[in-house]
């Protein structure tokens, strides 16, 4: 009975001060510009990647609606559109075994971003949203093309979780 007194009073502390402090979860913010509904263009590919921009569009989508907003199928009846651009591919190898054989390599992908309102208002952007994932090279060419494909759709994934995160801080 005295153990749970004694840690009733720091547990409600710690509950008062975490919910005066404007604490939050990153991305739990709103759209700039008291934006409701959201239009998402495909994004340009500029990287030797082909259909990528379509996979990186899907992933911005799911990851808009996965937080409750609202993502419309047109352009009508929307306050705002966002494009994009994915402005890059790098590949590096970051481990070898020997001279000539890569073992590993990282792939990093960079987009940039632009919300726009109806008027063609620039709300938001963001040049240089960036971020790299390795994969093992294979045995033959297949292999590592399939790992690579793998490491793309990660990234994919998480620029747009980046992407909504910067959206909705209000920083």
């Amino acid at each position: 009975m005295f153990y749970c007194r004694k840690y009733i009073l720091p547990v409600l502390f710690m509950g008062v001060f975490f919910s005066a402090c404007g604490y939050r979860f990153s991305g739990s913010g709103n759209l700039p510009s008291g934006v409701q509904s959201i239009f998402i263009e495909v994004l340009e590919n500029r990287t030797v990647e082909t259909g990528y921009e379509n996979t990186v569009t899907n992933d911005l989508i799911y990851e808009f609606t996965r937080n409750g907003r609202a993502v419309q199928k047109s352009k009508d009846n929307t306050d705002a559109f966002l494009t994009g651009v994915i402005v890059s591919e790098r590949i590096r190898t970051i481990s070898r075994q020997g001279q000539l054989d890569p073992l590993e390599r990282r792939v990093q992908i960079t987009i940039s971003l632009k919300l726009t309102d109806r008027g063609d208002r620039v709300i938001w952007s963001r040049s240089g949203i960036s971020d790299s994932e390795a994969y093992d090279v294979g045995a033959n060419n297949q292999i590592t093309e399939r790992n690579k494909r793998h490491a793309l759709e990660i990234l994919s994934k998480r620029l747009a979780e980046t992407a909504y995160n910067r959206l909705t801080d209000n920083f």
